[in-house]
Formats: C-alpha cells, structure tokens, sequence
C-alpha cells in the first residue's frame, strides 16, 4: 500500500472510530434537529464604520452531553467567496446559554459582533459553520455538513446620506503690500479665564505677524467683554482683566519685536463690556436658530423681572438653550484688538519671473514681498505650479491666505486623479492647510471649507469637529444653514441618527435636509413621515432620482410590490446609474427576481 492511500486507510479508521466511540455525533444529530439561528438587524446594517449585529441560536436542550458542546462558528466571506473574516463562536455550554421561556426544551444563546464597513465586504455573507467538540484539552471536533448562510450583504445608510458639496475658490491675490487701514483681530478666552489662548483656534500668531510687519502704527483699541454663564458673569473684574491681558500682550511684543513703532507712540484705547445683554442679542440675531426661538429669547430678555443672574436663568428653561450654551456662550467670551496702521505701496514688476526664481531657490524670498509671491501664483495655469508657490509662500509667511489657497489648488488636483488613493492624500493634504488657514484667520468660512475637505477625505471625527467650531463662530444665516446641514449629513453617516435629526432642527428648508431627513425616518420604521419628506424633495426638484429611489426604498420597506417598481421605474429613466445599483440593494434582495422589478430596470 502506498504512503498516501495508508494515510487514508487510518483518517477512514479514526473516522469510524470515532462514529463507533464518540458521543459527538449523536450530539451534531440532535442539536441540528431542531437548531434555528437568526440575526438582527437583517439585512446587517452599517453604523459608521462598524457592522454591528446579534446572532441567537436555539437548540434542542435534548442535546446536552457532559464534556461535549454544539457550536456555531461564524465567519464573513466576501470577495467573491475569495476572503473570510473570522468572527467568533457562539457555544452551548454552561454560563452560555440559557432555557427558552417561549419554546419548551430549547436553549437559547444571544452573542453580538462586529465586522469593519468597508466598500469591499458587499456584496458577501454571513456563514455559521456547526460543530461538536470534547471540552477536554486536545479533544475531539466534529464539523457539520454545511455552512448555514445567515444573512447577505450589508446595507450602509451613510452611502445614500446626499451632501451637495460647496464649490471652494481661490481667495484674489493683488501685487501689493497691505494697505493703511485698520484690521481687527478677534481672541476667545475660555470660560471664567482671562490669559490668552496660544495654541491653535486663537489669533495670536496673525496679532504677532502683524506687529513684526512693522507697519506704521497710529492707534490701538482693545476690547474685552464675557459671557452670561455663571463663571464668567460672576466675576465683576474679568472683561477688565481680559483687556488687561491683551493690552499687555500687544505692549510687550512690540517692545521686543518692532524697530519701528514705540509703545510711546501708539495711543491705546480700551473698552471693557459689562454685562451687555445687546451683545448677546446681537449674536442670538445672527445664529441659526428658527426666528420663533430667536423670539422667545428676546421676550425672556425683555420681559424677564430682575437682574442680569435672573434673566440667564430664566435662558436655561427655553428648549433653544442647548444651542445658545453650546454656540452663543463660547463667541461672547471675546476680546479685540483693532490695530490702525499705515503701508506703503509696492509694485508687481517682474513678479512671475522673481517668483519662479524664489521657487527655484535662486533669489531670497525677502525679494518678493508675501502679497506678491502669493499674487505670482495667479500669474500661471499650471496647477502644479501654483501648488509650488503656495507652498513657498505659506512656509515662509505663514498667512491663512497662502494656507487656503494652497488647500484650493490640491482638491483642485485631487479631482484630477483616478487612483482614490491619491485622491485621498490631496484631500487630507487640502484639509490640514485649510485647517492651518482656519486657524490664523477663524471664520465660519475657514472652519467649514476644513470641515469640507476632510469630509471628503473620510477622516469623519475631524471634519464634525470643524463644522462644530465653523457653528460656534457664527456667520451669515444661509452660510450657516448650509454648514448644519453638512454637519448633519456627516452625522447619520458616523450612526447618529437622532443626533442629526436634532442638528437639522436647526438647518432650516433644502433639498438636501429633506432627502437626510427621509433617510432617517426610513432607518426608524416612520414610512409615512419618510415618504412626505421624498414628496417634498420632488416638489423642489421634479423627477429628482434620490428623491425617486428613496420612494421605492420606502414601498419596499412596506412590501407594496406595484408602487415600487413604478417608482424605480422613474428613478432609473431619470438616472440609468441607479439600474446597477439597484440590482446590489438589499433593500430590494426579497424582490429582485421577480418579473416587476425586472421590468422596472429596463
């Protein structure tokens, strides 16, 4: 007998050893007899970038042996059936399972795992592969038959999340030096504190480049104020200190840094606000908050008996309080510096050859002033050219002007690739230099264009961090509404669903927050309320596809075969893209092969 027949001659011995010897099948037979194992959610479900799901297993009790335990052993196969991901196990012994209450004679077990949401993994499915084994170290496994699917695919809510991204331009560049005038810069203390914030998010390195400009300057106002909060309106002294501190801060940096101004030649003026309710107003006037909560504010204002602690108090009972603490409160603990100084004019001779020269590192880069080597990069088509300028001018003058522009040109490039992974670095590269540009000049604007671009980059913790300090600054109403929305958006894409329901209370009317809404209200059960949302969107924009494919979605949701393939049937004669996709949907698995959906496709 040959090697490899002699090693099958004992594994066929061993096997019917065991079969004669071993409790195991016996066990396998019994437990597979009655086993019934679900999942849930079905299909799996997407919450940001995990796959959360629980798997129970019912098995007949008659199948407990001493020694020996029934198992499922889970795994995710995908890629065409070419990878596995390992999940675990669930196991029928003690401590593990327990008496069914609904089913006499059957145990019950409930385990809950998680797969990474990757584009990758769908399609794919879940496996449970059954076996016995000898609890004793190095004891026997026998494996079932088969692999019993458990569930298809993974549905991702996030991916039908609709942002309607905002086209960022390049800042204008002129030829010449900044011109006489004022510039106020904006500072924010933390709560009850007065010393000045040197890390990022402040505006100390724009006040320290502005004096080491050495400008000609004639006059600084310095200002200072608090918020209503009780550790900043219980302290009488502390707009003063905070005025104090800032006037100190400018004093001393001259002296140390400027060669040509003298504090003795500056005249310095300061204001510290007291307790000013039309600050608070004024700010209130400019959220986003609907005008019926702006209203309500006003009245507690205005109408409220008592002092400046019963007033604020009085705030903390509206249902818009959490927005004023969260993004009115922060903005009010606020000093300024309002320097007025005068510049001589420079001219653009020769600036595009000097600039490649600089860039070339063939001239100093003193020989361009930082508006002209900035205003170089206009001068060129070329993008890749712009990019080295504004890497040049941003190194070397640190101004958020370079920084955002530089930011501008790279999603510029990254549209302009195909390999995502190089898409991807531009964005990450664009979204560090807006956040550098938001940092040295932070406006709602700065903080959402960052917001944006890591948004498209995919790095989701960073991009809700810069829509909430874009949110916190405050700005133009509709620039305000388009940054919640955004901020929203993001929000059902990392799971949070009722936190971006509360976040679009505050967006105010668009076809995107109607389509986000609708999503939400679908991932809840509420059809009704979700499919007026998809009829809304359609009033805003007739035959809108999403708007189309989400009504089909939702008459799936409610197994009314005939009202969703009519409405797939629109969605994909406005948009052949959505055939495709809809084909892969786990919405629709339950009706793909019948002869209506076929039809719809067509």
């Amino acid at each position: 007998m040959s090697a490899p027949a002699h090693a099958v001659g004992l594994l066929a011995a061993a096997t019917a050893l065991l079969a004669a010897c071993s409790p195991l099948p016996k066990v396998l037979h019994a437990a597979e007899a009655g086993r019934q194992a679900t999942v849930a959610p079905t299909p799996l479900t997407a919450v940001g970038e995990t796959v959360p799901f629980e798997v129970t297993a019912r098995v007949p009790a008659a199948h407990l042996r001493k020694g020996v335990a029934y198992e499922l052993r889970l795994r995710y196969r995908y890629e065409h059936g070419l990878r596995d991901d390992t999940l675990g196990r669930i196991s029928f012994v003690s401590g593990d399972y327990v008496y069914d209450d609904e089913h006499k004679g059957m145990l019950v077990a409930r385990k809950t795992f998680t797969l990474p949401n990757t584009p990758s993994r769908t399609p794919g499915e879940l496996l449970a592969r059954p076996q016995v084994r000898e609890l004793k170290p190095g004891g026997w496994v026998l494996l079932g038959p088969a692999d019993v699917a458990l569930a298809r695919g993974i549905a991702d809510p996030a991916r039908r999340v609709v942002r309607e991204d905002t086209a960022l331009a390049l800042l204008p560049e002129a030829a010449a030096n900044q011109v006489g005038g004022t510039r106020v810069l904006p500072f924010y203390f933390d709560d009850g504190a007065w010393f000045i914030r040197s890390f990022l998010g402040t505006n100390v390195a724009a006040l320290e480049d502005l004096i080491d400009a050495n400008q000609q300057t004639q006059r600084v106002l310095i200002t200072a104020g608090h918020s209503p909060d009780s550790l900043d309106a219980h302290n009488p002294a502390l707009a003063s200190k905070r005025v104090k501190m800032l006037l100190y801060y400018y004093k001393k940096r001259v002296e140390g840094f400027a060669y040509r101004n003298k504090v003795a030649d500056i005249k310095f003026d300061t204001l510290a606000y007291r307790r000013r309710w039309d600050l608070f107003l004024n700010k209130v006037t400019q959220s986003a908050l609907k005008p019926a909560d702006q209203d309500s504010i006003i009245a507690v204002i205005n109408d409220t008996r008592g002092g400046y602690r019963a007033k604020e108090k009085a705030l903390h009972r509206l249902e818009s309080f959490d927005y004023v603490e969260q993004y009115i409160y922060p903005v009010l603990r606020l000093g300024t510096v309002a320097v007025t100084f005068t510049a001589p004019p420079r001219y653009d001779s020769e600036v595009y050859l000097l600039s490649k020269k600089i860039v070339e590192k063939q001239a100093e880069i003193d020989a361009l002033s930082p508006e002209e080597l900035r205003y170089s990069a206009t001068l060129t088509p070329l993008l890749a050219e712009k990019q080295r300028i504004y890497e040049v001018a941003s190194a070397a003058s640190q101004r958020w002007e370079a920084f955002h522009n530089l930011g501008v040109v790279l999603l510029l490039r990254s549209e302009k690739e195909v390999n995502p992974k190089v898409v991807r670095a531009y964005q990450r590269r664009a979204a560090t230099n807006f956040t550098l540009a938001a940092h040295r000049n932070p406006t709602a604007e700065m903080f959402y264009h960052a917001a944006t671009a890591y948004h498209r980059a995919g790095d989701r913790l960073e991009a809700l961090q810069n829509y909430d300090y874009a949110i916190k600054l405050g700005g133009d109403r509709p620039l305000l509404r388009k940054i919640i929305s955004d901020k929203a958006a993001l929000e059902i894409e990392v799971g949070q669903p009722d936190e971006a329901m509360r976040t679009l209370r505050y967006a105010g009317p668009s076809y995107q927050n109607d389509l986000n809404t609708a999503l939400i209200y679908v991932q809840k059960g509420g059809y009704d309320l979700a499919e007026a949302q998809y009829r809304q969107a359609l009033a805003r924009r007739p035959a809108a596809p999403a708007a189309l494919y989400g009504l089909a979605v939702v008459a799936a949701r409610r197994r009314d075969e005939p009202q969703l393939a009519d409405w797939l049937r629109q969605a994909v004669a406005a948009d052949r893209r959505l055939a495709p996709q809809a084909v892969e949907d786990l919405e629709f698995q339950d009706f793909a092969q019948g002869k209506a959906f076929r039809e719809a496709l067509k």
